[in-house]
């Protein structure tokens, strides 16, 4: 691609991106903070991946999730995962109607635009397999009948880490369909000054639909024709090599430390969402800087530790951190 391409290509994006700063602003109007969060539930948006919201109670993940899903003109439905929840209570069930004496299809609430799974470690493992089923192949079986799901069709999931009892901690296979996991941090003194000084006024109610989902598709093409270059593309694969073969790159230290390194999906997820952020800063072509920002999302629930590891307290981010500093950065 020539340096005039790239530049049309720019101002395509710019052009095209431009309802991304409506919905900041809507948000702003129910999340105090939590920047990074809500930029993430974005690139979500536009690379079409699903994400996991990881943290402790009180951050706002499901008001974060609640109000972007509010600036899109379209279906949204909050499933609360118990431990008493059916794969039925979700994706829906056959009802045999008396009078007609056939079964009819009723459809669950993940027929919808945007899902918020919220305390997806609560279900059991059916459900939640029925959802990240859903997830991957886009479609649900009910019966002998197939539905294809909505477009844009988007899973928010959260998950509260600080609670084992009565929870069932999604398999690293499943959690693999999530192209991010986010880990949330407490917010900043003066981002808390500012929540605690609004009490309980603020909330979604004073958020509106500003954008429709024909907008959402349409930017997804765009951040499909972003430039990638050859360079990026090695480098993206040196960075999955190293998961799996850390001596091959130099790094020995880890061989005892990874189990399982990053699969196909991350490399593919890597480049997707480095596209999403280029997409988000404007530009029409990816950084490196592009991909150690979002590395981290989508490597650490990816690469498993060994025992050895955990004993030693070193945990998944410590290792893609090691990774990033020792790679060469083209």
């Amino acid at each position: 691609m020539t340096h005039e391409e790239i530049q049309l290509l720019s101002a395509e994006v710019e052009r095209e991106g431009k309802f991304l700063e409506d919905i900041e602003r809507e948000v702003g109007k129910a999340i105090v903070g939590q920047h990074r969060m809500v930029e993430r539930l974005l690139i979500g948006l536009l690379a079409d991946g699903h994400i996991l919201l990881e943290g402790v109670p009180g951050l706002a993940k499901t008001t974060a999730v609640k109000a972007v899903a509010r600036c899109i003109d379209a279906s949204f439905r909050r499933i609360q995962f118990t431990p008493d929840l059916l794969p039925a209570d979700l994706v829906g069930t056959l009802i045999y109607n008396q009078r007609d004496g056939v079964f009819q299809v009723r459809k669950g609430p993940v027929f919808a635009h945007f899902i918020l799974a919220d305390e997806i470690n609560r279900a059991p493992a059916k459900v939640q397999s029925a959802l990240l089923e859903a997830m991957q192949e886009r479609q649900v079986t009910i019966g002998d009948e197939t539905f294809g799901l909505l477009a844009p069709f988007l899973v928010m999931a959260t998950q509260n880490p600080i609670e084992q009892e009565g929870t069932y901690p999604l398999p690293e296979a499943q959690v693999d369909r999530f192209m991010f996991k986010v880990v949330l941090d407490y917010p900043e003194r003066s981002d808390e000054l500012k929540i605690l000084r609004q009490g309980d006024t603020s909330g979604i109610d004073g958020v509106r639909a500003v954008v429709h989902p024909e907008q959402i598709l349409k930017a997804r093409k765009v951040v499909n024709k972003i430039y990638m270059d050859e360079k990026i593309e090695n480098y993206i694969l040196d960075i999955i090599g190293a998961t799996r073969q850390p001596g091959k790159f130099g790094l020995t230290k880890l061989r005892d430390q990874i189990r399982y390194g990053a699969s196909p999906r991350a490399s593919i997820f890597l480049a997707k969402a480095a596209r999403a952020h280029a997409f988000l800063r404007k530009r029409g072509y990816v950084t490196p800087e592009d991909i150690r920002a979002i590395g981290f999302e989508v490597l650490r629930h990816r690469v498993m530790v060994t025992f050895e590891a955990e004993a030693d307290e070193v945990n998944s981010d410590d290792l893609i951190r090691d990774i990033f500093d020792h790679i060469e950065v083209p």
